[in-house]
């Protein structure tokens, strides 16, 4: 017999009850601590990466800048973790972390039997090679019988052998627990490629000696949409962490940006209107003040502006917007709207 079909309506209206008790749990202690516990990157240019006087930089950072202004009106309010790739899911899993942004690929083991909820994508990506000139090749077609460098505790390994396997090729891997540590062998020459997101070779190309004598072969082997993550159990959380990102797409869809906030709330525009608090409550909705996203806007910036400084053109980066575009400008960037 179903136990469940022998329960009474009071007692399943007071199971519901109870999930509604649990659900703003994450949030809550949150607020209570007064900062974000941010996951990140090692060490990666354009997405996580310490200055001299370690200031953390990059998009990832960013994203939990923007979360700390969503929550507290303060995009200061947050600590950050930098992480390995093996580190990084268990300082999730463990609640070392609230939130992991570190250039994380979202699948559907994560998605589900890890226990994770991805919010979103912040960066469209996919696997590359990156190789110094001086070995010849043009093509990863070529790449029979390399030694390739990758980082272990990534999806990038199995990407690496399915792609090989597929291609009736051999290869010999070196694994790595950090980027840093993949780029210098590549460097030293103990392997004659390096593997990994292709945002992330570019990051690694600017960090070597002569990042001119190396290029990234044409090739993207997987696809690899990149986002922050929470933890199962608590909507509450995943529902800002995951609006916030959705609010600067948003914001730069409708020509809002951290420059112009104050005088865009005189639009007659009732999207613009409702995305910085003019008109409605918004603020209710997410248990938050009511111009959360215009703070988010004004101290973080919309997504455009996130993308350029850190990774476009406004960057040592300098990459190309392509699949990170607008919906509207030929890219896969859309968010839901503000209603």
């Amino acid at each position: 017999m179903n136990p469940l079909k022998t329960l009474t309506a009071a007692a399943v209206l007071l199971l519901a009850a109870s999930g509604l008790a649990q659900a703003g749990a994450a949030l809550n202690a949150i607020k209570e601590r007064g900062f974000i516990k941010c996951g990140v990157s090692d060490g990666l240019p354009g997405f996580s990466y310490a200055d001299e006087k370690g200031n953390y930089n990059g998009i990832d950072v960013d994203v939990c800048r923007a979360v700390a202004a969503a929550v507290f009106g303060d995009a200061g309010k947050v600590k950050f973790t930098p992480l390995t790739a093996k580190e990084r899911l268990t300082a999730l899993q463990s609640g070392e972390i609230d939130v992991l942004s570190r250039n994380t690929t979202w699948t559907s083991s994560r998605d589900s039997a890890q226990g994770m909820n991805f919010t979103g994508v912040t960066y469209y990506d996919g696997q590359g090679f990156l190789v110094n000139k001086k070995l010849g090749v043009k093509s990863a077609k070529q790449l029979d019988g390399a030694t390739v460098c990758v980082q272990a505790g990534t999806t990038t390994e199995l990407n690496l052998s399915d792609y090989f396997r597929a291609n009736k090729m051999k290869l010999t891997p070196i694994s790595y627990d950090k980027s840093d540590e993949s780029a210098k062998s590549l460097e030293a020459g103990r392997c004659d490629v390096l593997t990994s997101d292709q945002s992330q070779l570019y990051a690694q190309r600017i960090k070597l000696a002569k990042p001119d004598e190396y290029v990234v072969l044409p090739e993207v082997i997987s696809k690899e949409p990149l986002g922050p993550v929470v933890r199962h159990g608590d909507d509450d959380w995943f529902d800002i962490v995951k609006w916030t990102l959705f609010v600067m797409v948003n914001a730069e869809d409708l020509g809002v940006n951290s420059k112009n906030v104050e005088e865009m709330k005189k639009s007659a525009n009732p999207d613009v209107k409702r995305l910085l608090g003019v008109e409605g409550d918004k603020g209710k909705d997410f248990g938050l003040a009511n111009d959360w996203m215009a703070a988010v806007i004004k101290q973080v910036g919309n997504y455009g502006e996130v993308f350029e400084r850190n990774v476009g053109q406004g960057s040592p980066l300098k990459i190309q917007r392509g699949l990170n575009a607008l919906w509207s400008q030929g890219g896969l960037q859309y968010a839901p709207p503000v209603r």
